[in-house]
């Protein structure tokens, strides 16, 4: 039998992005309390972590209210001279909607008063509706046009697709949450818009 002939492949990696809105949030916020000793202060902050968690739980599932710290320091005014002690509970909500979110950010800030500390709210993207798929078709397509430029740089055609190796979905940088006021409500979240991006690498054959 003759060999076979050789077979020449042209190797390209596409990328597709999609946009999709996200559609939870992370809060990160804790309760601070002050006394002139260590159990003063503790006390203070046990009873503002009381009031947290019974308003954190009128908007989420328990099981979404976690504490990720619980401190105790000297506490010094603006002069540097000691004055008393400062306790801090921290704590990671998380909500199944923006809007659940930002009324529960309304309420602690309204129950709390100044014991609230806001770290920082993160938006999150937990269903794509669609978003993955449209990166990926979009990844096909780069991928076998950047084959199909090299190919012609080469003089020959495309063929049959040889290989397709996906890499990871990768979320792209997430928008940063504003409070907004609103008619009906204390405030609530904007949830802008997050990225969703695919990477194909896909070998092809060439023909002459």
């Amino acid at each position: 039998m003759p060999p076979e002939p050789d077979l020449y492949t042209v190797t390209v990696t596409g990328t597709g992005t999609s946009r999709v809105h996200p559609d939870s949030a992370i809060t990160r916020l804790g309760v601070v309390g002050r006394g002139a000793g260590v159990a003063e202060a503790y006390d203070a902050m046990t009873a503002a972590a009381a009031t947290l968690v019974e308003v954190a739980g009128r908007h989420t599932e328990e099981r979404r209210i976690g504490s990720t710290g619980v401190s105790v320091w000297p506490w010094h005014d603006h002069s540097g001279v000691r004055d008393g002690y400062e306790a801090r509970h921290s704590f990671s909500i998380g909500c199944a909607d923006l809007a659940a979110a930002g009324a529960m950010l309304g309420e602690l800030a309204a129950e709390v008063g100044d014991a609230l500390v806001v770290d920082g709210v993160g938006l999150e993207v937990t269903q794509d509706h669609g978003a993955g798929a449209a990166a990926r078709e979009a990844a096909f397509q780069d991928a076998r046009e950047r084959a199909a430029a090299l190919a012609r740089m080469a003089g020959a055609g495309l063929g049959a697709v040889q290989t397709i190796v996906e890499g990871e979905v990768a979320p792209g940088p997430g928008p940063m949450p504003k409070m907004a006021m609103m008619r009906d409500a204390g405030g609530g979240l904007e949830p802008g818009e997050a990225s969703v991006t695919v990477s194909i690498t896909t070998v092809w054959e060439l023909v002459y």
